[in-house]
């Protein structure tokens, strides 16, 4: 990126989001054609059948979750919670609404105290410490694919007094089992990053109980489920490479189609734009510490760090536009609660 180059604004980035939505989603409904769009539908079911549970996972853990930790607590909130938050009337700051969501998950998978849970896919570990914090009696085994994540955790979960109810484990989606058994497992915004749904469910669920549940959130497309492609000139190209290489956008139905091992006990949706007032204000507090961002990219990308401010301000700038498109009625957040069969 020279100097001489001109940046685009912000709103000119914005509006030519919305405008290659457009395209977007024209391309997806194929014209409104039902039998195509149910066609196209079975046939990435199938492949995503014939997949691993997840590809390209070091490529993935490089783009977000080996990131220098001092960057998300720059941007994140006191929870360090990288997921879509609740925004409901009289939520008006990022700390509540972190809460608010967790909370949320609390009421509908009714985790109650004393419960032994998992966090699939834990992030810095918001679910976990919260969890920890709220339930006494609950102990909680954390999976992440990041080591800098394990660290994390850890680390809080010492300052508070929880390590004796915290097993903090590293490892790949593919090959992770384990003998415990869990009341509740919670996997937030953790799914996108996996292929094969059926393999996946099965593994999960033998790790429940006879009457655990399984409690997962997801951001998806309202009807339409498509791959992240690396490929030259595909429409997700840019977000692929650079953020969620080997990815799935689920639709918000997905999950129904790999039942085999798990049966749903309920399903709802929440509108987008209380993901798009999460990455804002995620944009916010990244321009408001700016300098001590460009500190922390530089310690570790060097001469880089321009670029990957470049692309995180532009990821959050799209997926803030992808959410709130169609009045946040198009790609949404959605959260399922499964038993076993």
């Amino acid at each position: 990126m020279s100097a001489e180059q001109k940046l685009p604004s912000d709103q000119e980035v914005r509006a030519g989001v919305r405008g290659s939505l457009k395209f977007w989603v024209g391309k997806l409904e194929c014209g409104g054609d039902v039998e195509k769009q149910w066609f196209y539908k079975q046939k990435f079911i199938k492949k995503l059948r014939e997949s691993d549970i997840a590809v390209e996972t070091e490529k993935a853990n490089e783009q977000h979750y080996e990131v220098p930790t001092e960057y998300f607590t720059t941007i994140l909130g006191k929870w360090r919670k990288y997921s879509c938050c609740y925004w409901p009337e009289g939520v008006n700051d990022l700390e509540q609404a972190e809460e608010a969501m967790m909370k949320m998950y609390a009421e509908q998978a009714k985790l109650e105290d004393g419960h032994a849970v998992m966090d699939l896919g834990c992030g810095w570990g918001a679910m976990t410490l919260w969890v920890l914090q709220n339930y006494p009696q609950c102990t909680v085994v954390c999976v992440s694919n990041s080591q800098t994540q394990r660290e994390y955790i850890a680390g809080e979960a010492a300052k508070r007094g929880f390590s004796d109810r915290l097993e903090a484990v590293t490892a790949d989606a593919n090959v992770f089992n384990t003998d415990k058994t869990f009341d509740r497992i919670f996997s937030i915004e953790m799914f996108e990053h996996m292929r094969n749904y059926e393999r996946l469910f099965q593994k999960v669920s033998s790790w429940l109980k006879p009457d655990g549940r399984l409690f997962t959130q997801i951001l998806c497309h309202r009807e339409f489920p498509y791959a992240f492609d690396t490929r030259q000139d595909a429409d997700t190209e840019w977000m692929a490479k650079h953020f969620f290489t080997g990815g799935t956008m689920p639709s918000a139905d997905l999950f129904l189609y790999f039942q085999d091992e798990v049966c749903l006990v309920d399903h709802w949706r929440m509108n987008g734009k209380h993901y798009t007032r999460t990455l804002d204000t995620w944009l916010e507090k990244l321009d408001a510490n700016i300098d001590q961002v460009r500190e922390i990219m530089t310690k570790t990308y060097g001469e880089g760090a321009a670029k990957q401010i470049f692309n995180w301000r532009m990821f959050f700038m799209f997926c803030s536009e992808v959410f709130q498109y169609k009045d946040g009625n198009e790609w949404m957040v959605s959260f399922h609660l499964f038993r076993k069969r």
